[in-house]
């Protein structure tokens, strides 16, 4: 403004003295260069002003920036702190996942490992059925059978082929059946065997020095054991005698049939597992 009065009175002072010495084609002319003087004086101070506006707004804005700029990195510390972390996660997580694979590894080698000795398991007791079977053909006939249960050989011997009515005795039939089931076992030397006494659900009567179907069952089981080890010569290390009375009949209907049944020796052949043992336990 300061500005603008001192032109407005140099102009003045130029007119005055235009109007005294100066014609009044010249005065004419000097007072249009004074109104374009003015004009152009009014653009510049409303460029200043529009300057000075622009000058605030954008100052503003840059404060702006600057507070979305601090935002920003205050969310990307954030972001990098939790990638970080989860980077963190993802070794531990890569490293657990590298060991569970290393012991799922193993484990399916164990695995195939005892599936190996299962087949084979499995192999050995049908071939282990199939000599018995042809040992002990003439036999089947008079109440012998050989079968396969649980990965397991049954040889089951009625009463009437062992032992005479009421006794614990071997009879020489019983004798000969035994000698050609020794005759096997003795050659397989990794079979445990267990013999076992069965009984019918009658009582004992008039036996002596047997109680019951408890001892009954025993006796008859270490006769025939006795019989296996001491003349046949089987390790009696393999061996085991029990007794299970009438507890665990094969037809528990009330029969002659069924009792017959159900008096028997049931001597159950068990390949030796050490080996799988072994491996499950490691």
């Amino acid at each position: 403004m300061k500005i603008k009065y001192l032109l407005f009175a140099f102009v003045l002072c130029l007119s005055l003295h235009s109007c005294v010495v100066l014609s009044t084609k010249k005065y004419q002319a000097m007072v249009s260069q004074r109104d374009s003087l003015f004009t152009r004086t009014a653009n510049l101070e409303t460029q200043v002003a529009q300057l000075q506006s622009d000058t605030a707004r954008l100052r503003h804005e840059l404060a702006g920036l600057k507070g979305d700029l601090a935002d920003q990195r205050g969310a990307y510390g954030t972001l990098k702190g939790n990638y970080d972390a989860l980077n963190t996660n993802l070794n531990s997580t890569n490293s657990k996942v590298s060991q569970l694979s290393s012991d799922l590894k193993k484990r399916e080698q164990r695995l195939k490992e005892v599936e190996d000795i299962l087949r084979k398991r499995d192999e050995a007791t049908n071939a282990l059925k199939d000599k018995l079977q042809k040992a002990l053909l003439g036999f089947q006939q008079n109440g012998l059978t050989v079968a396969i249960k649980n990965g397991k050989v049954y040889v089951s011997l009625t009463d009437k082929l062992l032992f005479p009515s009421g006794s614990i005795v071997i009879d020489e039939r019983g004798k000969a059946a035994l000698k050609q089931l020794a005759a096997v076992l003795n050659k397989e030397p990794d079979i445990n065997m267990a013999v076992e006494g069965h009984t019918d659900d009658k009582r004992i009567i008039n036996l002596g020095q047997i109680k019951d179907n408890w001892d009954l069952s025993v006796l008859r089981a270490t006769s025939v054991t006795r019989y296996l080890t001491e003349v046949e010569k089987i390790d009696p290390h393999r061996l085991t005698a029990t007794g299970k009375g009438e507890f665990q009949p094969i037809d528990p209907t009330d029969s002659n049939d069924a009792r017959t049944k159900n008096r028997r020796i049931e001597i159950v052949l068990s390949p030796k597992l050490d080996e799988l043992y072994n491996l499950i336990t490691k």
